[in-house]
């Protein structure tokens, strides 16, 4: 799962894509509301799609307009009803410095920041809402790493700069990602 992640400061290509989105959105209201450093669900992000960068809410409206979806699972994403649609043609990469998950110890709950060497891109899928002024978008999420596993049984889909591309026109699926390595992440309790 992915409940929060984080956006920092100094990373080239990260600030890359943020100063796009500035570029674009000059004058626009909704720059002032993308969220840099920890981002909440519901925030506004930046998020790169096929075509561009681009400011996207996080989460879908659940069904019947009851709360939010902020994660799909990659297994089924391109079955459910939900996600089907924006699994075939609608797919984005939600770049970050690091995600956070927490590990439950009975009600005890502990933080950890989970990183890799370099900039993160997780995949995710992004659909046009009625009456929403941004596109919104959720994280895709697969069973986690081995070495993860003790802190949550579930972990962002992280997309390598090799296959960014594929993921981002359709040309990679769900067997594919499954079968791509995972990057080599860390993690520390914070």
């Amino acid at each position: 799962m992915c409940g929060r992640y984080y956006i920092p400061d100094g990373i080239d290509i990260i600030d890359v894509i943020i100063k796009s989105i500035r570029e674009s959105h000059k004058g626009s209201k909704l720059l002032g509301q993308m969220k840099l450093g920890e981002v909440f669900p519901t925030e506004i992000a930046p998020v790169v799609t096929a075509i561009s960068q681009q400011l996207m809410q996080w989460g879908f409206s659940g069904f019947g307009g009851k709360g939010i979806i902020i994660n799909a699972r990659l297994e089924s994403a391109d079955t459910k009803p939900m996600f089907r649609k924006a699994f075939q043609s609608q797919r984005c990469l939600v770049p970050a410095g690091w995600y956070f998950e927490w590990r439950k110890d009975g009600v005890k709950k502990e933080k950890y920041a989970i990183r890799a060497k370099e900039p993160l891109f997780m995949a995710g899928l992004y659909q046009t809402e009625a009456d929403t002024e941004l596109p919104r978008f959720v994280i895709l999420t697969r069973p986690a790493a081995p070495e993860l596993a003790f802190i949550h049984d579930r972990m962002p889909v992280i997309i390598p700069s090799t296959a960014q591309s594929a993921w981002l026109t359709g040309k990679i699926g769900i067997m594919d990602l499954n079968a791509a390595e995972m990057i080599q992440l860390e993690y520390e309790a914070v």
